[in-house]
């Protein structure tokens, strides 16, 4: 048995990460040929694995960047050794609101700061050992990039997709943009949570709310992070129900009204419009001007707030309700939304809270519908006990009881309904939906809480929208061969937060011909979204070296859809959402063959620190920089991956940074300098395949935290060894290599082999090893690991032989050494401790 000779160096994680990263970017090893055909060697199975677009920070990255970028190379790296062609490139997308706002608050041009940006968050991309594809990266900002997006945009034109309207939209006050609804969050801005307010706006629109059913009934066929599935069908939010056309009294009016629950239709005893219904601007009155007045500033957070008290005002019209022909009051009021529905509800105080609520603040008469069964609802606190006696009827012992009103309550049979009387809901909603038609009240809806996507932003810094206003030929796309329509660079590029966008100061930009009459036009002068140019750009990484096509469809054809995609589930309704409507439009078009981008995404966890959220006001936000430099980019890679579950995260402390970078000294002295031989015969065979089944089914799913905790006690057992065979050495090697790219290709070579450790290949587990298990019971003196023994399920169950053979130990026996055992513990299974004096 020949010992395999060391070099006996020390552990410099400077030293040798520089090294291999200079050599892998050398030899391409990350560079996949993407045109080689299906069935050669290399390219057998190809595997797309991909990190959410990285939106730069100009402050550079942080180390809860790094935990989503080291969770997906550790992913890409198994894949590679798993025998796929995985590609796996890297961008940035640097246009948009936040890039900007930064140029402006540094006093620097967006184009001088973009460019230091990328310098900085690429090195910083470098540092972190990445398996990127460095000959394929994508910047959204560069003209070879958007002149792609802007031909997306003309192809959405040319097919109805995208178009342009007066609307009333969202609009930042700060920022100095509007917002799309998906770019709102509790009626706050994505971005800088300003309240965002509601301005009239001719805007560009693309059409998603044609794609709803199929982004919604595609949720069922991909494999997601069940969270953001969720998110997305509440977003789509499709209602089922009926729209009711009630007519205004003495006049020609007609409110049509949507709604989820026809059948208390006989309860609705007035109806409520949104501030902003088109209708409201026609009533006259100085007590309603008011109103609209002061509702106008608030968000839709702040008015259907829970627990906040309704405001209204009377219109002064009468609607006549269809099902009974009564009149009833029409109010307007704060808590009706124009962005849901029609902009207009019939209000049933006696089966919804807030009516209920708003008819007890004003007076208005209520009306029981269904006969109850108090299984639900509360009792609000301006209820009283006439209101139980005369909503509760007979029931009222039993609502006293328990404290319950009827007003949340679904099940139940109809009352005072007319010749509906005594149908059970809610499996009789059908059957109300078919007598309103048939009476010619109303008709079955489908409505969705999913609006069309705003492209248009006020701001200087993003792709320029690719049309062109002509008064005689209407709106016109910018020719093809004219593309791109470059972003021009001018001095005053803040935003002017009136309307338009600081290019509608510069006729040299907006004047031109008209490319249909040739007679003089204008350029639009708004900028798209940011998350358009997010949208597809997972396509154009296929394409880079390809300057006459968005795509080359073999490339796509072969490579895509992405089989792997991480990222955060904030972007559930954003990013994700907009891409998955692009890829479906694009795939209507007959341009790409699939429907939905990513075949499997997962959502990754949140870094906080010290047990706080990192944030710059609280100066917790921790930069790789320093850490890299101190412990090395592996310790940092790994010490990430071990804190929690991958998908939930973890709190970043420095002394868990500092155990790990103690670990993998160990490993590089245990395998460099420590007693690895020739032989091939296993010190133990059965953990070894155990660690290569544990880990290999936890990498798979992403539980890279219980991955290394299984190798690190495999490293227990290999260390108290005599002898550690060869293929020991070299499958503990491998494997911590997704982890630690650059410790183990150092460890690699200097076992002789000759290949990058990236592209050999992921060790096997024997089944045979397994059928009977073995346990390792760590042995401990005073505390204190002296070593391990590894024994089968029978001995385990046997307290002194376990004694007898921990006790045979060549460490535990010099540690022992003669020394009286006052006391000795044992933890079946799992560890012996001899206390001694």
């Amino acid at each position: 048995m020949s010992k395999i000779k060391s070099i006996n160096k020390k552990y410099n994680p400077s030293e040798i990460e520089a090294k291999w990263q200079a050599q892998w970017e050398k030899d391409k090893i990350y560079s996949p040929n993407l045109d080689k055909p299906f069935g050669s060697a290399q390219d057998l199975r190809p595997f797309y694995n991909l990190m959410m677009f990285p939106y730069p920070s100009a402050e550079g990255m942080h180390v809860g960047n790094m935990y989503a970028f080291t969770g997906a190379d550790v992913y890409g790296r198994f894949q590679r050794m798993q025998g796929k062609s995985v590609f796996e490139p890297i961008g940035l997308d640097g246009f948009g609101i936040h890039s900007e706002n930064y140029a402006i608050k540094v006093g620097r041009h967006p184009v001088e700061q973009a460019k230091l940006s990328e310098k900085n968050f690429y090195r910083q991309l470098h540092l972190i050992g990445n398996s990127f594809d460095w000959s394929r990266t994508v910047e959204t900002y560069k003209p070879e990039y958007y002149k792609w997006t802007q031909w997306l945009f003309i192809q959405l034109f040319k097919v109805g997709l995208a178009y342009r309207k007066k609307a009333p939209v969202n609009f930042c006050p700060s920022c100095k943009t509007v917002l799309a609804d998906e770019q709102v969050e509790d009626g706050l801005c994505e971005r800088c949570s300003s309240v965002a307010e509601k301005r009239d706006l001719d805007q560009w629109f693309f059409k998603i709310t044609k794609y709803a059913d199929r982004l919604l009934d595609n949720l069922m066929q991909i494999d997601w992070t069940e969270k953001v599935k969720i998110a997305q069908r509440q977003w789509i939010g499709k209602s089922e129900g009926a729209l009711v056309e009630f007519k205004i009294q003495n006049s020609k009016f007609k409110i049509e009204v949507f709604t989820t629950r026809p059948d208390t239709l006989f309860g609705a005893t007035f109806l409520v419009l949104s501030p902003e219904h088109p209708i409201v601007a026609s009533i006259e009155g100085q007590e309603i001007k008011n109103y609209i007045r002061s509702v106008k500033g608030r968000s839709d957070r702040d008015r259907i707030a829970a627990g906040k008290e309704k405001t209204g005002v009377f219109s002064g019209l009468y609607a006549v309700n269809p099902v009974n022909k009564e009149q009833i009051p029409v109010w307007i009021a704060d808590y009706v939304l124009m962005g849901y529905g029609t902009g207009v509800i019939m209000a049933v105080p006696a089966h919804d809270e807030r009516d209920f609520e708003f008819a007890k603040k004003y007076d208005l008469p209520i009306t029981q519908v269904i006969e109850r069964g108090f299984t639900e609802g509360t009792l609000p606190p301006s209820a009283t006990e006439e209101d139980l006696i005369r909503l509760a009827g007979e029931n009222l012992n039993k609502a006293a009881q328990n404290k319950v009103l009827p007003y949340e309550e679904k099940i139940g049979k109809l009352i005072n309904s007319g010749e509906l009387n005594g149908l059970r809901m809610p499996e009789g909603r059908s059957q109300v939906i078919d007598w309103l038609e048939r009476k010619d009240f109303g008709k079955k809806e489908v409505n969705y809480h999913l609006r069309d996507w705003l492209i248009s932003r006020q701001r200087y810094w993003g792709p320029p929208i690719p049309m062109i206003f002509c008064q005689k030929c209407d709106w016109q796309p910018v020719p093809e061969k004219d593309l791109p329509v470059e972003l021009p660079y001018i001095e005053d590029y803040k935003p002017l937060g009136t309307g338009v966008a600081p290019l509608a100061s510069h006729p040299e930009f907006y004047k031109t011909k008209c490319p249909k009459c040739g007679g003089e036009a204008r350029r639009e002068t708004d900028v798209s979204d940011t998350f358009l140019d997010s949208a597809w750009y997972f396509l154009r990484y296929v394409s880079t070296d390809i300057e006459t096509i968005a795509f080359d469809r073999e490339r796509v054809k072969k490579w895509l859809p992405v089989n792997m995609y991480i990222g955060g589930a904030e972007h559930s309704v954003l990013h994700l959402l907009y891409s998955r409507f692009i890829t479906m439009v694009l795939h209507d078009l007959d341009l790409i063959s699939f429907e939905e981008p990513f075949t499997k995404f997962r959502a990754h966890g949140l870094i906080v620190k010290d047990g706080a959220k990192m944030s710059k006001s609280k100066g917790n936000v921790v930069v790789p920089d320093a850490y890299i430099k101190k412990f090395g980019a592996d310790t940092l890679r790994a010490y990430l991956m071990f804190m929690g579950p991958f998908s939930q995260g973890g709190d970043f402390r420095d002394t868990g940074i500092e155990g790990m970078h103690r670990f993998l000294k160990r490993v590089w002295t245990l395998f460099s300098t420590g007693p690895v031989t020739s032989s091939s015969a296993s010190a133990g065979p059965q953990i070894m395949h155990k660690t290569i089944k544990k880990a290999t089914e936890d990498i798979e799913k992403l539980n890279y935290n219980t991955a290394i905790a299984a190798m690190m006690e495999w490293y227990n057992f290999l260390s108290q060894q005599k002898f550690i065979s060869r293929e020991e050495a070299e499958v503990f090697v491998k494997m911590i290599a997704p982890f630690a790219p650059h410790l183990s290709e150092e460890l690699y070579q200097m076992l002789g082999n000759k290949v990058s450790v990236s592209t050999s290949s992921w060790p096997t587990y024997d089944p045979k090893f397994l059928v009977k298990e073995e346990a390792v019971v760590i042995v401990q003196v005073n505390g204190k690991l002296r070593g391990n023994i590894v024994v089968d399920p029978e001995t385990v169950k046997n307290r002194t032989e376990i004694e007898k053979l921990a006790k045979l130990n060549e460490n535990v026996k010099s540690n022992l050494g003669g020394k009286s055992i006052k006391k000795v513990i044992y933890i079946e299974g799992k560890v012996i401790n001899f206390v001694v004096a």
